[in-house]
């Protein structure tokens, strides 16, 4: 029994607020959220997934129609177990500032607090229980903008790739950007500076011998397995995949348990290691565990029982992060093309997933062209930095980090012929190919595929492939690290396709045909998948998890032992005998003659009657105890078929409802055979007239043939060659050349801002110049002017001068004696 508790606030203000107004539960398909009219026309106008689920019991959507965010309380498995029921009315979240950008997709983060709004320019997020208020029935959330300094509006500006949370905090947001950056925003403290920047550079400037393997497309976060908790894993458009690692959020939480095994693998395996690289690059991990993670020490040393351990914000002095790869499979040189690593795809690479299955890291890469390349890694990913690259911090007033900026570069391994991938070597893991799948989308002559990658919320082992065509699902039977074999040599077994949903049945286009993708599950078993169509349509549909991952042996064994079981069950028709039910038969023992007692025993006659009591007695002890031992066998092959029966009865709702899904199935097909025999005249007059087409088309073609220019010769393996090379440069190469065209426009826009503004600082400095030449004139006048009087006063000095050494000589003649 499940109860569900709607705490919220009621959204009608007309209803009354009393224990006695209880909401409507509906099927979710049913909602009136979903219906035809409620959504008013299409509810996106491009690809995106626009359906968000917090992993408990709420949903949400956006309405791209009116710009709200529906909040929908579920209740999954009740009261039918294969059910999925919402609340009626919904209720809905309206931004403080509404978005001016069109939402593309909606995530939620970890603890269900805060809802990111995704557009291809612009990035903001919605504060689900924060600081709101009553307008209009809705529910008003407070809306901050992420990132407006780095991403703008313009239509040729720097485009947002990807955005996800941060899996261990629930404030950071990591942005992957056009510009080959990727940043890293804390949104408790800064929501428009980011907290760490990423510069990609994959290749040397001069280096690369094509457009798109300087092109970023997707990333994803690291698992919850060793290193890979530190790493972000980032796809180009190439295919190559590369790796950055240690990054972790300032102020997020991790496990004590889990960094204790890696800090003691970096001293086991690292520390002692002969090799001088492994060594060096260990002692580098080391300092920086030690600071950013300082009870580590303590956790060892005093023995203290933390269970978790905040990051504090640290970064190495002289030293940034390599950008690991590009990731090569077993077996492959570093000198290959990544355009022959992938020959067996068509098309760019578009999305990217990382998922973790046991001991497994899995890497599922979509191409343009509707395949699935899937790697697993095979060996652990380890943090690598390069010497002599120092990073730009920027702290306070306490040198204290706030936000840190790196260049990560690629680089080269000394001897690509011999990888060495031992611990703490400093080579990138290699990849281990599982498969290539092929979803069998219909071929296009210009468009290519918008393909969306899911992982299954209670089977980690299957994933969900949302393109234009529709959704399937993939179940990978074979795994590397994690044993699903029964202990016999069973082959690999390739991944299942299924095709969970059509929405091509009249020919597939290049416009999405669905908005809205999620996975919900319980803790009882059950899994549904939930999508909305353009036309704002729910279809929810139950999904199996049982036995999926059975070998196909351990299924025919099974087979086997109930066919075994069945032909024991007929070779035995009752379990106790109707004699031994009715009890031991009673034997009449002769009366005793009076002359019995004076028979000798060694006689003739007392031997006899001594055999004929002995022969009674066996015929009634002996014989009764053999039925008592058959007796107790027999209850107890009652016990077991009263348990046997006990279990079926327990099993027999489920067995009722799988019966009554057949009978279903079953009168649904007999009503599409009712509709197909009442449409067979149409059928045949179309089949008609397909063949008469088909006649005229006939004709046509012998026409044609007869034409001159029919008998092309066929093109040489070097005009096929090129063909192959100007297709690839077509699809791929222009659109990161365009990317890069865009990117730099950005970049010289901005730079066109910076130098107007300077030149305007310029001006004003230069009138400020103009001022003090006037003053510098007037201080001019003046001091030629002082020079003037300075002249004439040292002229008159001149002539004082001269007129006192006259009248001085004419007293000194004066005073002489006169001979």
């Amino acid at each position: 029994m499940r109860i569900t508790l709607d705490l919220e606030p009621n959204s009608e203000p007309s209803r009354s607020q009393t224990p006695k107004d209880e909401v409507e539960w509906v099927p979710l398909p049913k909602h009136p959220l979903f219906t035809a009219t409620a959504g008013g026309g299409s509810a996106a106008t491009g690809a995106g997934n626009l359906l968000a689920w917090d992993g408990a019991s709420r949903l949400y959507f956006w309405d791209s129609n009116n710009n709200f965010l529906h909040r929908l309380s579920l209740r999954l498995g009740d009261p039918d177990p294969i059910s999925v029921f919402a609340a009626s009315p919904s209720k809905v979240l309206q931004a403080d500032v509404s978005p001016t950008f069109d939402v593309q997709k909606i995530s939620i983060n970890r603890n269900g607090t805060a809802m990111l709004l995704s557009g291809s320019e612009r990035l903001s997020v919605m504060y689900l229980y924060g600081r709101t208020s009553k307008k209009d029935v809705n529910l008003i959330c407070r809306t901050i903008t992420v990132g407006s300094q780095a991403y703008s509006t313009g239509s040729n500006d720097i485009r947002v790739l990807k955005a996800l949370w941060h899996p261990y905090s629930d404030t950071h947001l990591g942005i992957l950007s056009s510009d080959s950056v990727f940043r890293l925003f804390n949104l408790a403290v800064d929501p428009l500076q980011p907290e760490q920047e990423y510069y990609l550079q994959p290749v040397e400037p001069g280096r690369s011998r094509n457009a798109s393997s300087v092109c970023p497309v997707d990333f994803s976060f690291g698992g919850d397995h060793l290193w890979d908790r530190f790493s972000v894993l980032i796809l180009f458009s190439n295919g190559d995949i590369y790796v950055i690692c240690p990054v972790v959020p300032f102020g997020s939480l991790f496990k004590c348990e889990s960094l204790l095994e890696i800090y003691n693998d970096a001293h086991t395996f690292g520390l002692t290691s002969a090799n001088s690289v492994a060594a060096s690059n260990s002692k580098l991990a080391i300092s920086w565990f030690e600071a950013t993670f300082p009870e580590l020490q303590n956790q060892e040393t005093e023995g203290d029982n933390l269970s978790m351990l905040r990051a504090q914000a640290y970064a190495l002095f002289d030293a940034s992060l390599v950008l690991q790869g590009p990731l090569r499979r077993v077996g492959q040189g570093r000198n290959e093309d990544s355009v022959s690593r992938s020959a067996e795809c068509e098309g760019r690479a578009i999305s990217f997933l990382y998922n973790l299955v046991s001991k497994d890291s899995i890497l599922v890469t979509a191409w343009s062209g509707g395949q699935l390349q899937i790697d697993a890694l095979a060996d652990e990913i380890q943090p690598v930095w390069s010497i002599g690259s120092p990073p730009r911090l920027r702290v306070d007033s306490h040198d204290q980090i706030l936000g840190l900026a790196m260049i990560c570069e690629s680089i080269a391994s000394s001897c690509p012929e011999k990888l060495d991938h031992n611990a703490w070597s400093g080579n990138p893991p290699p990849l281990l190919r599982l498969a290539v799948v092929d979803l069998a989308l219909p071929k296009r002559a210009e468009s290519s595929y918008n393909i969306s990658l899911f992982i299954d919320t209670l089977m980690p082992e299957r994933i969900y492939s949302l393109h234009d065509g529709g959704i399937d699902s993939i179940v990978l039977h074979f795994l590397p690290f994690t044993s699903q074999t029964n202990g016999k040599d069973d082959t690999m077994r390739t991944p299942s396709v299924h095709p969970v949903l059509n929405t091509c049945q009249s020919g597939c286009t290049s416009e999405p045909s669905l908005c809205g993708f999620v996975s919900l599950s319980d803790s009882f078993g059950y899994s549904w998948i939930v999508a909305v169509t353009l036309s704002q349509e729910c279809v929810v549909l139950e999904m199996e998890t049982w036995n999926l991952l059975l070998p196909v042996s351990i299924e025919m064994e099974k087979k086997l032992i109930q066919s075994e079981g069945e032909s024991k069950e007929r070779d035995i028709p009752t379990i106790i005998s109707k004699e031994l039910l009715s009890g031991p038969k009673e034997v009449l023992v002769p009366r005793a003659s009076p002359s019995l007692r004076s028979v000798a025993a060694d006689s003739i006659e007392g031997r006899s009657t001594l055999h004929q009591y002995f022969r009674l007695f066996h015929e009634t002890y002996v014989e009764y105890a053999h039925k008592v031992t058959e007796i107790e066998s027999g209850k107890q092959h009652l016990c077991n078929y009263a348990r046997v029966h006990m279990e079926l009865k327990h099993h027999a709702p489920q067995l009722k409802r799988i019966i009554n899904g057949q009978y279903s199935r079953i009168g649904d097909a007999q009503q599409k055979l009712l509709k197909v025999e009442e449409k067979q005249s149409i059928l045949q007059k179309r089949i008609d007239c397909a063949i008469q087409m088909h006649d005229s088309l006939e004709e046509r073609l012998q026409q044609l043939r007869n034409l001159p220019c029919a008998h092309k010769k066929p093109l040489s393996t070097a005009e096929r060659q090129f063909k192959s090379e100007l297709d690839h440069f077509k699809e791929v190469e222009l659109d990161a050349l365009h990317s890069s065209v865009d990117a730099l426009s950005a970049r010289l826009r901005r730079h066109a801002q910076a130098s107007k503004s300077s030149h305007q600082q310029q001006k004003i400095s230069g009138k400020k110049i103009c001022a003090g030449d006037d003053q510098l004139s007037m201080l001019k006048s003046s001091l030629e002017k002082l020079s003037l009087v300075n002249t004439e006063n040292s002229k008159k000095v001149k002539v004082v001068e001269s007129t006192l050494r006259n009248k001085e000589r004419s007293s000194r003649e004066s005073s002489l004696p006169i001979l």
